[in-house]
């Protein structure tokens, strides 16, 4: 059996700007990507600290060492401009992996840079 188990999250990210009129998705810097292992149009979920709300969408990257937390597309419409969020990738992991598993989770500032 597999069990679905938190991969990845970056936790309190801000939220650097919004763009409704775009494709859709979370514009990530490349950096954040890099140290919570995600890839260029991976799914994740955004949790809105702020207002509660709850969505999914995939990663666009973003420049590096540049803090970029862009919300695109009908996302932006549950989050504004320095609101906090949790990122949150999962996998399906084998019940007999379980013991090694070890997500990675990301701190960051409230600049986006990572603390821990």
């Amino acid at each position: 059996m597999q069990r679905v188990m938190v991969r990845s999250k970056i936790h309190r990210a801000r939220v650097t700007d919004t763009y409704l009129d775009y494709d859709g998705s979370l514009t990530l810097d490349r950096t954040l990507m890099r140290a919570a292992g995600l890839l260029p149009f991976e799914q994740v979920h955004v949790l809105n600290i702020n207002n509660g709300s709850r969505a999914e969408t995939y990663i666009i990257e973003g420049e590096a060492d540049s803090g970029q937390v862009v919300i695109n597309g009908a996302l932006a419409r549950l989050a504004q401009k320095d609101d906090l969020i949790i990122i949150i990738s999962y996998a399906l992991v084998e019940e007999k992996d379980l013991a090694d598993f070890t997500p990675q989770i990301i701190h960051v500032d409230e600049n986006n840079r990572i603390i821990e």
